[in-house]
């Protein structure tokens, strides 16, 4: 592959984006209009009918993104419908572009030191977006999901922080992440990326900009707590239905189960020197124990395998990047089958997580590296 300069890397990304944003934005915004109900509601003072404001989740469990997502969807609501969604999904496409740029440049600190060929990181984290871009469009502008949107923005932030060995900001961009949106609480095994003696500040941080998020709305009225326990249909085409649940609706037992399965395979990636694994491993904990099939979760997959391509590879092809686009999202177009297309979804899972978790990694010398200049490694979790 010819070598291409920084400049024109970004110029191919924004192109692509753009084309992709044409091509999708006349017919999206399928969801918008939860987020602009969600903003309206949480600006919504005395003058309105009590349902909006801090008692929002209590009388709207329905809606299911995190405050911060709603305090920025209502920054759009001065401008017409149509146009407050234009501009929202213009700025959710441009944060895609971001992510991509924070990835190659959290891969070029990381490996800083390591005698990587930056030309070649260059080359992977383009072929690495090429994938991803088409379905941060799905999920910021087909959708208009700016939850999503936004906790994979700060959760590729909080990447950034760790490999800067910055414990406040890992633990506030990832408690920004959860007060997006809630499952993105599978992230936070990222914490444990840091050095041992940076854990109860990263923690702390975490835990109080978390509650200064959600806190107000429980203490206010404690029947927010219903929002947790809205369900949505089993899709036929759901993984969860190869593994023998066959519910109608969300069992109450699988929220927590996807929150405690990511945060154990994040640990466990973590302990075995792959850290760069924990958002892909906390994306397949999702869509293996969710009972829905949205094209748009496929969004944090693809954060997650571009970590893990640019990260933790050093192979030229970022081979989990093209491989999740064409089996999650493609298998959407080509395959007719609801099961067998959630048969491919908890093989993607089986696959990906296996490969990550025990595939024999060559490069044995980084750890021993990064150790030396306090960064994360093996070493960071206890045996």
């Amino acid at each position: 592959m010819p070598a291409i300069s920084q400049r024109m890397h970004l110029i191919l990304l924004a192109a692509w984006t753009a084309l992709w944003f044409a091509v999708v934005e006349p017919n999206g915004g399928f969801s918008w209009h939860y987020l602009r109900a969600g903003g309206e509601l949480i600006y919504q003072g005395p003058s309105g009918d009590g349902t909006g404001g801090l008692n929002l989740y209590a009388h709207h469990p329905e809606l299911q993104m995190g405050p911060v997502s709603f305090l920025t969807a209502g920054l759009f609501n001065p401008f017409p419908e149509r146009t407050g969604q234009f501009l929202a999904a213009l700025l959710m496409s441009v944060l895609g572009l971001v992510i991509v740029v924070l990835a190659g440049r959290s891969a070029a600190w990381h490996f800083l030191g390591t005698g990587t060929n930056h030309q070649r990181l260059r080359q992977r984290v383009l072929i690495a977006g090429l994938a991803f871009i088409p379905m941060w469009i799905e999920v910021s502008v087909r959708f208009g999901h700016l939850d999503d949107v936004l906790a994979l923005f700060f959760t590729a932030l909080a990447v950034r922080s760790v490999t800067r060995n910055s414990p406040v900001g890992t633990g506030v961009w990832l408690a920004l992440a959860m007060d997006s949106k809630p499952t993105a609480v599978t992230f936070a095994a990222l914490l444990f990326a840091l050095p041992r003696h940076q854990w109860l500040r990263a923690g702390l941080w975490c835990a109080a900009v978390v509650a200064v998020a959600w806190a107000p709305f429980f203490l206010t009225n404690p029947d927010s707590m219903s929002a947790a326990g809205f369900a949505i249909p089993n899709q036929p085409a759901s993984a969860l239905r190869w593994l023998g649940v066959a519910d109608p609706q969300t069992p109450g037992w699988d929220r927590p189960a996807q929150a405690a399965l990511g945060l154990l395979l994040g640990a466990v990636a973590v302990w075995r020197g792959r850290w760069a694994a924990v958002v892909l491993l906390g994306a397949n904990a999702r869509i293996v124990l969710d009972p829905s099939v949205y094209t748009y979760y496929t969004a944090s997959v693809l954060l997650g395998t571009l970590l893990w391509d640019v990260i933790g590879q050093r192979r030229l092809v970022p081979l989990w990047s093209w491989l999740a686009l064409l089996t999650l999202y493609g298998s959407v177009f080509v395959v007719p089958d609801d099961a067998a297309r959630g048969l491919i979804r908890l093989a993607f899972v089986i696959v990906s997580t296996a490969y990550v978790l025990l595939w024999p990694q060559r490069d044995r010398t980084r750890d021993r590296r990064r150790r030396r200049r306090g960064a994360p490694a093996r070493s960071s979790l206890p045996a």
